[in-house]
């Protein structure tokens, strides 16, 4: 039988192989609207976000994305959009303190939230 040692040493070599493996260095995350952040401010977030490299065309009126038609609805889906396409380039999920990451799958009904590793 192998010292307690070894056996935490073989352990955690193992768990880190599993999650290198599994995610290839970067865990699934989602950027979604922070629920304590004001209307107001979410909506100047999402408007800066759909110019500075959102996808927000989902969130217009008949698209998948358009219901619920909330702000923190839509914020979440711009947030997220934005994130996933500059995270590449350094992009965090903050928006001035009104977004959060999740590791939970914002996507409802025929509404799918873009994923980027």
């Amino acid at each position: 039988m192998a010292p307690p040692i070894i056996n935490i040493v073989l352990l955690a070599t193992i768990f880190m192989i599993i999650m290198i493996h599994k995610s290839d260095g970067q865990f699934e995350d989602w950027c979604i609207a922070d629920e304590q952040t004001p209307d107001e401010e979410l909506h100047s977030a999402v408007v800066w976000a759909c110019e500075n490299g959102a996808d927000c065309s989902k969130i217009e009126p008949n698209q998948p994305c358009f219901l619920p038609n909330t702000i923190k609805d839509h914020a979440s889906f711009a947030f997220n959009s934005y994130f996933q396409r500059m995270k590449p380039k350094g992009a965090t999920c903050y928006f001035n303190a009104a977004a959060m990451a999740t590791a939970l799958d914002p996507s409802h009904g025929s509404c799918k939230f873009e994923i980027r590793g």
